[in-house]
């Protein structure tokens, strides 16, 4: 069962970490303060091409192959200015003078996507700068700028701070991580292990689309969100948090966040899909909050019900077998002035097919502002109807 409210996850940033399905560990890629040292631009290519990019022309692999990594050196070139280093200071007291003093809890990475009457505006991770009493970024030429936060939401692990913009050299361009394809090159710019890798590449391919990803947000071991991300095999690591992961124009298709950190798992990173990240970014940088409208339920995938039981107790035709289950209704909520019941079964959402929850969280908070109306189409007791609910 999953409350829509407060939704379910189980992970823990900022360098801790939670349980998936009770046998894997995920890590948000946060790295604390260190001095590491290395390369700058290191870029790893893909060996084999023809299985990287599937185009099996088999003689024309070398020249491919060469296209392709022109094609990541210009990806590269084109996005990395924007990418910058997001330092957590935050205050500590001094144990031998008793004072209090900032320190550095923490280096993760941003993107610039904005530049606008003199102020240049990053998205990073919520969990880059919780705690922060100030935030520094640190821009491609090493220059840092003070920087203040404007809105940060712990639900989707996300982040806007504002800066002065006068050593801005550049600001990304959005891509449409809705039109991506699995196989497809995937670009991973950051920061992992600290400022001393600032600008490192690595490169791989989008794995899997719609991943949801259960997570703890309070570390308390218990689900609070589903996280829903991209996954990639380009490595992702701590430091990388709130990075670019871009596309073979430079276009930033998604925000590194977390990978699954297992030392039987390879590959697996996680990122926030970028066209899920506009909305909240727009409305952290105007609000300083993301604004959800609240149905006032609790509600679980109808898939996760045996047939038996979708047949027998929920009185459903063979052929509806995807959609949302109501639980609980919330007194007073839009859900019960709706008319909504227990087992109701939501399947569209004004004529869009609502599969999971999923499906419902990314219509409701994309498509609906409140003061909206939105009319569902639901299974109740086996017949179909039809009802408003007004945000």
């Amino acid at each position: 069962m999953v409350n829509l409210e407060t939704g379910r996850r189980r992970l823990r940033y900022a360098g801790t970490a939670g349980m998936l399905s009770a046998a894997l560990l995920l890590q948000g890629c946060l790295s604390p303060e260190k001095d590491a040292k290395g390369e700058d631009n290191n870029i790893n290519t893909v060996a084999d091409t023809e299985s990287a990019e599937g185009n099996g022309k088999g003689s024309d692999a070398p020249e491919t192959a060469l296209e392709l990594q022109d094609g990541i050196v210009g990806a590269v070139d084109e996005a990395s200015a924007a990418v910058v280093g997001v330092t957590n200071l935050q205050t500590a007291g001094n144990y031998w003078t008793g004072s209090e003093e900032t320190v550095p809890a923490g280096v993760g990475s941003g993107v610039i996507y904005k530049q606008e009457e003199g102020k240049a505006y990053v998205v990073t991770n919520n969990h880059v700068v919780e705690g922060a009493s100030q935030i520094e970024i640190t821009l491609e030429d090493g220059t840092k700028v003070p920087a203040k936060l404007l809105g940060a939401d712990i639900w989707t692990d996300l982040a806007v701070v504002e800066m002065d913009d006068a050593d801005v050299q550049d600001v990304i361009e959005f891509g449409d991580s809705d039109e991506l394809k699995r196989g497809q090159t995937a670009i991973a710019i950051g920061n992992p292990l600290g400022l001393g890798f600032s600008g490192s590449v690595t490169v791989g391919v989008i794995s899997g689309k719609e991943r949801s990803i259960p997570v703890d947000l309070n570390g308390d071991q218990s689900i609070d969100w589903n996280a829903e991300v991209l996954q990639t095999d380009a490595a992702i690591n701590p430091g990388n948090s709130g990075g670019a992961l871009v596309d073979l124009n430079g276009r930033l298709i998604g925000i590194n966040s977390m990978k699954i950190a297992e030392a039987s798992v390879e590959g697996i990173g996680l990122a926030i899909p970028i066209n899920s990240a506009v909305p909240i970014i727009e409305d952290l940088e105007e609000h300083g909050e993301v604004r959800r409208p609240q149905m006032g339920v609790t509600l679980f995938d109808l898939i996760d019900i045996p047939a038996v039981y979708q047949q027998e107790e929920l009185n459903l035709p063979k052929e509806v077998t995807e959609g949302v289950v109501v639980d609980q209704v919330m007194q007073g909520s839009p859900a019960q002035k709706a008319g909504l019941r227990q087992y109701d079964v939501i399947i569209a959402m004004d004529g869009e097919p609502i599969a999971n929850l999923i499906d419902l969280r990314k219509y409701l908070y994309n498509e609906v502002k409140q003061g909206d109306t939105v009319t569902l189409e639901v299974y109740r007791a086996g017949e179909s109807m039809k009802t408003e609910i007004k945000f």
